[in-house]
């Protein structure tokens, strides 16, 4: 599966620059009149007329403004602001959402959802999980530290594994309740301390379904920023049929077909199935599936 050009939120164009995060004086010297600010309004991000990334000048932050080093295009130095409140709603309910991250280039996307979780992590993050006094933004914003206790803290990722589970050519997908109706996926969980990621399937697909796997194997990944999660995507092959759902997780599960996933990635709506936003690595799984 070609990742670079079929997953959303990878492939940003963005120049991380290490070498710069952890220089004060290059960081410093990259803050002048060429450099970019993103501009956002919270965490959304604020579109031109043409659907792409607006960007202004690091004057727009204001002079309290937490500001942190995205990396470098065309060596000029590219930041974004800290906002005041973090991720206070999962993704299906933020307003037009869906609609918004539609219109960026998969460039845009890609450094859009970077920038998302990094400034999302600082505003909530502003205080140390030791001690609880004040963190302070260094190495560019890619570590914050404890004003008293001088613990460091770093941007975290939560690896979740989504799987698609084949059994005789056909696929298990779920839903939750708060979805759209007749919306499915691909089965997930966070994978938990001391699991591998063929661990973490297995025991998800059977907690949330009663299913049991065998064969797991990795198909693709995905940088999912809401808050930021790194989606790992595999595909494994069911030892029974017989669903037993964990109603606390989800609302409904069933197995469908070769043809109905098929007619529903074509985009006829009049079946029992709808496709998850084209975004997500679960609509890009089934695409794959298909084409084997």
């Amino acid at each position: 599966m070609n990742v670079a050009t079929t997953i959303a939120f990878g492939g940003s164009r963005l120049d991380r620059a290490d070498h710069v995060r952890a220089d004060p004086a290059r960081l410093a010297a990259l803050k002048n009149s060429s450099a970019r600010l993103l501009r956002l309004e919270g965490l959304m991000p604020v579109l031109d007329e043409d659907g792409a990334l607006q960007w202004g000048s690091l004057d727009e932050a204001g002079e309290d403004a937490e500001l942190v080093f995205l990396g470098l295009i065309d060596g000029r130095g590219m930041f974004a602001a800290v906002p005041d409140v973090g991720d206070t709603a999962p993704a299906y309910a933020i307003r037009n959402v869906w609609q918004v991250l539609g219109q960026l280039s998969p460039a845009d996307l890609a450094t859009y959802g970077g920038a998302r979780s990094l400034v999302d992590w600082h505003a909530r993050h502003r205080f140390c999980a030791r001690c609880g006094n004040p963190t302070a933004i260094t190495k560019g914003g890619w570590q914050r530290n404890c004003t008293r206790c001088d613990a460091q803290h770093f941007p975290r990722v939560d690896p979740v594994a989504i799987m698609l589970v084949e059994h005789e050519g056909k696929l298990l997908l779920a839903r939750q309740s708060h979805w759209p109706p007749r919306r499915y996926s691909a089965l997930a969980g966070f994978i938990e301390p001391g699991e591998t990621i063929e661990e973490a399937v297995a025991r998800e697909v059977f907690e949330e379904s009663g299913v049991q796997v065998r064969d797991v194997r990795f198909v693709a990944n995905q940088p999912w920023p809401f808050p930021s999660q790194l989606m790992i995507g595999c595909h494994a092959y069911a030892e029974n049929t017989d669903l037993v759902i964990d109603t606390t997780e989800l609302e409904e599960a069933h197995w469908f077909t070769r043809d109905e996933i098929s007619a529903a990635m074509a985009g006829d709506e009049s079946g029992r199935l709808l496709m998850p936003p084209s975004v997500a690595i679960a609509y890009q799984l089934m695409k794959w599936w298909l084409e084997q």
